[in-house]
């Protein structure tokens, strides 16, 4: 099979082609290449192409591959390509985090642990990723580097604020990528673009090396085309790292090997209530499909979700704020408009409404940690609708004319503010071509499965994860 091929495929396959020498790393590092400059200009998915870098890394491990490296041929992605949310350090580029302000920052000396961790799993970094200034908002509609772009209909938006990162690899750029979620910046892309998107537990990837936005909230992650490929690369970037002070010292537990185990014996549920309420006709249906095919009857509601989003905008406003205090005092002018306004709101948040917050945020884990002494696993639509025309202003929901911008994290911001593990599974949406997801949400540290229900979906049929017609 050629590399162009291949590069549609999934990165298992790309893998496995590289080590019986079906594909040279070189060649499917230029396939990526080429894709990117033939649809680049359409999705504006790319900040950054590190083209020389890629295809110097690409040569390096083909020369080991042909001198019978026993270590290069028990790499767990050689030759895969992959890009990373622009909020990453990349040795040798300057970190923008989608930002104009960023841009006169000297370049990072050093790769962030998580692009190091791939690289040394033998797969290939090709570029870095459109994404919402600063992290903060959930449709890449980036006034600096242009609106990210939805490849499945080029007229709407991607999501975000990982939107490169979904977008790259529904356009077939790269089979994998990494981005961040806070508030559902993994899960609102993966849903909008078609792709598979995890959010592990808080606490379980080290985010050094990778521009902050709200310390208490945000998690790294992978986004790839099928559950495997997510638990590859989820394996690949796992392990304690001190720099990161939320990081937790836990060891590693691949997942990769046990996506075969299935849903025998699994306590599955729907989450109704809120998350039914806030979802429309298309994410219903969506969600629907996914506990049919789960065998999921049970419903159960949370109490006070709308409660935990309204802690989880004011901790993010308060603390992303904090952080960007100096810049908004010299540079406000520099700043997206409504990145400046949400900060500067959160600059203005009384004390004691943030100590609330986090009061509710607190009591809200301790709830749901009760949910799952009797269920294993939850479902609910990721997002309120497919994906809206970009410049969309209003949404309508059930009859609620909601903010486009904010509304598209509706159903993921309560579950972000608790750091619980999510897998994000795209299907088709039930009135077009266009994908939305679902979210199976677990308890702490079983994102082992997250993913095993995402394969069981994958292998049955239920996902729609393509590339896009371009």
């Amino acid at each position: 099979m050629s590399a162009e091929r291949l590069l549609q495929g999934s990165a298992a396959a790309m893998a496995s082609a590289v080590r019986n020498g079906a594909v040279s790393a070189s060649e499917l590092v230029r396939a990526s290449l080429a894709r990117i400059a033939q649809t680049d200009e359409r999705v504006n998915a790319f900040t950054d192409v590190t083209e020389h870098r890629a295809l110097r890394t690409a040569a390096a491990l083909d020369a080991r591959l042909a001198a019978g490296d026993p270590t290069a041929h028990a790499l767990l992605l050689p030759g895969v390509p992959f890009a990373v949310k622009n909020l990453f350090d990349v040795a040798g580029i300057t970190t923008l985090a989608g930002s104009k302000i960023e841009r006169g920052r000297p370049a990072a000396a050093h790769d962030a642990p998580l692009v190091a961790r791939l690289q040394s799993a033998g797969a290939v970094l090709v570029g870095a990723l459109n994404m919402d200034e600063y992290a903060y908002g959930f449709t890449t509609e980036n006034s600096h580097e242009g609106p990210c772009r939805n490849p499945h209909d080029l007229a709407r938006i991607a999501g975000g604020s990982s939107g490169g990162s979904a977008a790259a690899v529904a356009a077939g750029q790269v089979p994998i990528t990494l981005g961040s979620d806070t508030n559902g910046s993994i899960r609102v892309p993966a849903s909008l673009c078609g792709t598979f998107g995890l959010k592990p537990t808080y606490g379980r990837l080290p985010r050094h090396g990778s521009y902050p936005f709200v310390a208490s909230f945000d998690h790294l992650g992978p986004f790839a085309r099928s559950p495997l490929d997510l638990a590859l690369v989820y394996d690949a970037v796992q392990g304690f790292d001190a720099r990161d002070p939320g990081c937790v010292a836990r060891p590693v537990e691949p997942t990769a090997d046990g996506l075969a185990l299935g849903i025998g014996g699994l306590r599955i549920a729907t989450l109704g209530g809120y998350f039914t309420a806030n979802a429309g006709p298309e994410a219903r249906a969506a969600l629907e499909r996914v506990a049919d095919a789960l065998e999921a009857v049970r419903a159960i509601e949370l109490p006070e979700v709308a409660r935990a989003r309204a802690a989880a905008f004011v901790i993010s406003n308060a603390e992303g704020a904090a952080l960007h205090l100096p810049d908004l005092r010299t540079r406000a002018g520099d700043f997206e408009p409504l990145s400046r306004d949400r900060f500067l709101a959160g600059a203005l948040l009384p004390a004691a409404w943030v100590q609330q917050a986090q009061r509710v945020r607190r009591w809200f884990a301790l709830r749901v940690a009760e949910v799952f002494e009797e269920v294993d696993v939850l479902l609910a639509p990721a997002t309120p609708c497919a994906a809206p025309p970009i410049g969309t202003e209003w949404i309508e929901v059930n009859g609620q004319r909601l903010p486009a911008r904010p509304s598209m994290g509706l159903l993921t911001q309560p579950i972000s503010c608790i750091g619980l593990p999510v897998c994000a599974v795209p299907v088709r949406g039930a009135h077009g071509s266009l994908p939305i997801g679902v979210q199976v949400i677990t308890a702490p540290w079983r994102e082992d499965l997250a993913l095993r229900v995402a394969h069981h979906l994958h292998a049955s049929g239920v996902t729609m994860s393509k590339v896009a017609v371009l």
